[in-house]
Order: C-alpha cells, then structure tokens, then sequence
C-alpha cells in the first residue's frame, strides 16, 4: 500500500473512533411516515404473553391526566378513509389484512407505543356466504410500559378483520379508528390504570356457530397469565362505532357493573347513551366467557352491513367523537 493511501485510510479511521459505531439514528417520533406492509413472518409468537414485551417508559406521573378533550376525531375519519378507502375488504387470513395489520401497527409505534404482534391460526370456513381459506393472523398489541404482572389494568379492543365482501368503513374501521384517536390521546397522557390497546384479527365468523367468530381475542384471552386474567378490570371493545345518534353500550348480562361503570363515563363524557343486554357478537365475549369483565360499544343497525356499500361515507364524524370521547372518560 503506498504512503498516500495509508494516511487516508488511517484518517477515515480516527474518524470513525470519534464518531462511534453506532447506526444511522431513526426517524423522530412524531415524523410522518408512509404505511408500509410488513411481512407475517415479523409477528410474535402466540406463546408470549401480551402484556410482557420489551417495555417502554410510562407517561410521567407529572404528565397532566388523558380528558375527552384531548380526542382528535380526524385521527379516527383518517383511519376509516384508508383501512377502508385504501386496503378495502381484508378477512382476517387474507395479504390485505395483513397490510392492514401492518399499517396500524406502525400508527401505534408512531404515537410512541410499544407495539408487537400475536400470531395465531383460523379454519378455512364461511363467512357470510362466501368460503374464506384458513391460516395466519396476528392480532396488533400495544402498551406504554406501565402494565405490571398482578397490578390493576385495563384494555381496549377493535378487531380489523372484515367479511369478504366489504370493504368494512364501519365493520370496522370506525372501531379501529377509535383506537388510534384514543391511543394518539392517551399516548402522553396518565390514565387511572395502565392501559393495552389491541385490534383484534379474524373476529369475523367463518361458520354458523358461537364457536366461529372471535378467533384473534380467543387466542389472546388463552395466552393472558393467571395473575394477568385476575389483574384484568374490564375490557371495552369496539365494534361499529360510526353510526346513530347515541352510542350503545352492550353487556352479556343486565347490571353488568362494567356497563354501568362506562355509561358512567359517558354521562361525565356528555354523551347520549342506551344500555343493552344479551350482546355477545364481538370481542368483549371473549373475556366474559372465561370469566373476565367486558362490554362492546357499537351495534346500530345500518344498511351497508356485511355489504360492500359499507364505504367511509356510511360513518360519521359525531359518532366517532362519542365513542372516543366516552374511552377516554373511562380510562380517565
């Protein structure tokens, strides 16, 4: 090697001691970033529990307390305008639902949540008239840090998933939707009790019995550790949340205390309410029948359900503020 040569490589060197071997630094937190799919075999494995990722740190004790306020609904209508816009229908074992699953998994990391996947598997089966091949899914979890094994917590839930034949604006995006605005307003924020967000994949039936829905909270509920099941105050899901002019707030059961824990919220919220019994069509049955405390919001009949005139422009604004608002109060 010539002299020359040899001073420019040690240059380069000395350099690089000064500069550390470190990477290239990522993006800033709140840069925005395009969707981008990512592929399944990036998801956890079922066997971790949900609650026990790599934690991040907690919203300080001295961060002011998450109020209805703090909800953008934009957030949520930019949400329903892409899973539904954009991605369209997306069964839960299907490439859409995957980019799907992939996109909100980088909207929660991007509000500064930690966020990994849960991989299970669904049968092949019908659903709503039309067969869907088995495989695949993961369901999307997200935590702050702050959920301790046997201390207190609560969950909020939406499954992604659609029936083949719609693109899913309010069945359910606006339920997903939801769950992002609540993250964004929650991500800086203190609740009463540490919070796990979750869109649920393959909630929809693939067959005509109670046994044939529900697959991605199914899995998550069987992976929750003993202490973590009995630690559990309630689960709220949400499921078609876009439409009506109240929000409904259903339970398996009348005088269900967690119903009337969040319709509690809802009248703090301002909030037009209407209790109802026997709802067991979403995830919240999940966690009820292993013996755990859930509720669904949502549930008003519409005309484009399970259809493909299930288009953003069935969901609207008012009804989205509602539902969010009313979380937020609940988890204040």
């Amino acid at each position: 090697m010539r002299p020359r040569t040899l001073v420019l490589a040690g240059a380069v060197a000395c350099v690089a001691l000064a500069a550390g071997c470190s990477d290239s630094p990522s993006p800033a937190p709140d840069q925005p970033r395009e969707p981008r799919s990512a592929a399944p075999t990036q998801a956890a494995p079922p066997t971790q529990p949900p609650t026990q990722a790599t934690e991040p740190a907690p919203a300080p004790q001295s961060a002011p307390r998450v109020a209805p306020d703090d909800v953008r609904v934009a957030t949520a209508q930019a949400a329903v305008r892409h899973l539904a816009g954009r991605i369209g229908p997306r069964p839960g074992t299907s490439p859409a639902y995957f980019r799907a699953a992939a996109w909100v998994h980088d909207e929660l990391a991007g509000l500064g949540w930690q966020v990994r996947r849960q991989r299970f598997r669904a049968p092949a089966g019908v659903s709503w008239g039309v067969p869907v091949p088995g495989g695949r899914s993961t369901n999307v979890i997200a935590t702050r840090g702050d959920v301790r094994p046997g201390r207190p917590w609560l969950l909020v839930g939406a499954h992604l998933d659609t029936v083949p034949q719609a693109p899913g604006a309010e069945d359910n995006a606006s339920g997903v939707g939801v769950l992002l605005a609540v993250a964004e307003a929650v991500a800086a924020r203190r609740t009463r009790l540490p919070v796990v967000l979750v869109a649920f994949g393959a909630e929809e039936p693939r067959g005509p019995t109670d046994a044939d829905h529900h697959y991605g909270s199914r899995a998550y509920v069987a992976s929750l550790p003993a202490r973590e099941r009995r630690a559990l105050r309630g689960m709220v899901s949400l499921d078609r949340v876009g439409v009506g002019g109240t929000l409904p707030v259903g339970s398996v059961e009348a005088g269900d205390p967690l119903r009337a824990e969040v319709l509690a919220a809802a009248r703090r919220a301002g909030v037009p309410t209407q209790a109802e019994d026997g709802q067991r069509s979403s995830d919240h049955w999940s966690f009820v029948r292993a013996g755990l405390p859930g509720v669904r919001l949502g549930s008003t009949p519409y005309a484009g359900y399970h259809s493909a005139g299930d288009t953003p422009g069935v969901v609207e604004r008012e009804q989205l503020e509602r539902t969010a608002r009313t979380v937020v109060a609940w988890l204040r």
